[in-house]
């Protein structure tokens, strides 16, 4: 009995995976986003763009598995200070706080699934990247580390 139970388990959170990350797909534009960490290393992250409040809302609440060069990346039209929680987020996150040119100015290491937590940025920004927990120290990705938005931004103004 308790192997059936189980198999049923095991069964359902399989399905909620795959529910989670069709939902990204159904409800996210998604695009490329290039990290230059140093001045002799970029790196290259397939994002989901959260430009909507209820984009932004939603996040990577729920989600179960990210592949490593996945993340989120928040946007914002205007520049202000900015917070995240970790509310129904099921795996631990880096997060990212970048200006308007894409210079990041903090990053939140690993938080804490499922916390309530505010994690803000040190200073008004338009961005925030949202990678799998240990990401950013493994590539070496530190404040005035940037994110190459420009593509992303031009993009976006010419789909209006």
């Amino acid at each position: 009995m308790r192997r059936v139970v189980f198999s049923w388990l095991l069964l359902a959170a399989l399905i909620a995976d795959a529910a989670a990350e069709e939902a990204l797909d159904e409800k996210f534009e998604r695009d490329v986003l290039v990290v230059v960490a140093s001045q002799h290393a970029c790196h290259r992250f397939d994002i989901y763009l959260a430009l909507t409040y209820e984009q932004q809302k939603r996040g990577l609440m729920f989600v179960r598995d990210l592949p490593e060069t996945t993340g989120m990346l928040f946007v914002y039209p205007r520049t202000d200070y900015y917070s995240m929680w970790m509310k129904n987020t099921v795996i631990p996150l880096d997060i990212a706080f970048a200006t308007e040119n894409g210079s990041i100015v903090n990053i939140e290491r690993h938080t804490e699934p499922q916390s309530l937590k505010s994690i803000a940025s040190a200073r008004p920004v338009n961005f925030v990247l949202e990678l799998n927990a240990g990401v950013t120290e493994r590539l070496r990705i530190e404040p005035g580390s940037r994110l190459v938005v420009e593509p992303i931004v031009e993009r976006l103004r010419t789909d209006d």
